[in-house]
């Protein structure tokens, strides 16, 4: 049995003509032979009716701090009451298909709600359904616990939904569909004009969504990386064309059927609203426990860091600006000296090309200061190099770099 899973998003599930455009696309995968297994998020966006967002407002007007169970509860009702739309509409055209909650397909999970993660994917009942020959529509972005309680996988949790199943149905592919045609160069907010790019690696697609990229979660990239299955991220609109992610440049270009060249840098990311976090008060962080307390009592209260610094007499590193007074009330036991400054942005340039080639730092560099951009902290990995840059120069950094690196020639 050849399986393709196909995820559509929120944006690509909004009004009832883009149902219909989705719809056909999985009419098109029955017609090439292939057995369709959908995910669906949410329908729409922020004001949407049953947005995901819509609803995490609902239950916020009545508690501001609500979280748990019950929140999770709510939240998991918009891909479920999208399950159920999608799977009548596809009986309708002549495809019968059966709406699944994410428990009713057998997905279990751990119990961190909002932010669970996946152990294990029971796949009899989808089984089930494609031998009696229907197609299984699956509400994406939850689970449940091995006591029964309703949990969700966070944000991107039904790209997730998608991957796993992927892997447990042993799928040809995994197609998530957006309403855009693929991943861009870079932002097209900020750069209308920048082209799509027909192929990436996994690694490169897991850098760019840590680094701020939206069109897919990291975490689905991650998991099909695990078993080489291919992913395409496509548009609903179109028949035809997206970009495909692979394990390497070679497997890419047999997939797509085309040569793929080598490129240092594949595409820009970019991700405001940052605060700088500046502890001193010792001269003596590497011999003794301060460093490690730090970093412990900040996981305690999830509050996760980026572009570290580390030296004796100074820790410095990134975090959500939002998360600006529960780094300072967690850290304010250790009589350190604590300075945190909002208004910062992480700006990303990203390539599996970029190993081992000298002089990428010294372009970068070299770009943001010829354009006036001052640069408060850096990292580098063997696939990107981040910069911290004020949130005000960030459109223009991108821009900057985006030049620089001839993202505009692919």
């Amino acid at each position: 049995m050849r399986i393709v899973v196909q995820k559509f998003g929120g944006s690509s599930l909004a009004t009832a003509e883009m149902r219909r455009e989705a719809m056909q696309r999985v009419q098109e995968t029955v017609e090439e032979g292939l057995r369709p297994v959908v995910v669906v998020s949410a329908m729409g966006r922020m004001g949407d009716a049953y947005s995901t967002d819509t609803l995490l407002n609902l239950v916020r007007e009545t508690n501001p701090g609500a979280e748990g169970t019950n929140l999770d509860l709510l939240l998991s009702c918009g891909e479920i009451i999208s399950a159920g739309i999608f799977a009548e509409g596809l009986s309708q055209m002549g495809l019968p298909a059966v709406a699944l909650t994410g428990w009713q397909c057998g997905i279990t999970t751990d119990d961190a709600h909002f932010a669970a993660r996946v152990k294990r994917v029971q796949g009899g009942r989808l089984f089930e359904l494609l031998n009696a020959g229907k197609i299984p529509v699956v509400a994406g972005f939850q689970g449940v616990t091995e006591k029964g309680v309703v949990t969700t996988l966070g944000r991107g949790g039904s790209d997730t939904t998608a991957a796993v199943l992927g892997v447990v149905l042993k799928a040809e592919r995994v197609e998530i569909f957006t309403d855009v045609d693929g991943i861009k160069t870079a932002d097209p907010e900020l750069i209308p004009d920048a082209p799509t790019l027909q192929a990436m690696s996994y690694r490169e697609v897991v850098e760019m969504g840590h680094m701020g990229a939206k069109v897919l979660h990291p975490r689905a990239a991650e998991i099909t990386m695990e078993e080489g299955i291919p992913l395409q991220i496509r548009s609903v609109i179109h028949s035809k064309g997206g970009t495909t992610i692979g394990r390497t440049a070679k497997s890419r270009a047999a997939f797509c059927g085309e040569e793929v060249s080598d490129r240092v840098v594949t595409g820009i990311a970019h991700l405001g609203k940052r605060a700088q976090v500046r502890i001193t008060g010792t001269n003596d962080f590497h011999s003794s426990d301060l460093g490690a307390e730090v970093f412990r009592l900040l996981a305690e209260a999830s509050v996760s860091v980026d572009l570290i610094y580390f030296s004796p007499d100074l820790i410095a590193f990134v975090i959500d600006q939002a998360k600006a007074e529960t780094a300072r009330s967690v850290l304010s036991p250790l009589g350190l000296s604590v300075k945190i400054k909002v208004g910062f942005a992480k700006v990303s340039v990203v390539g599996a090309g970029m190993h081992g080639v000298p002089g990428v730092m010294a372009r970068v560099v070299g770009c943001l200061e010829s354009d006036g951009i001052p640069i408060y902290q850096t990292t580098d990995s063997h696939a990107n190099i981040s910069c911290l840059v004020l949130e005000e120069h960030m459109a223009g950094a991108v821009r900057a770099l985006y030049k620089e690196f001839q993202l505009d020639r692919i």
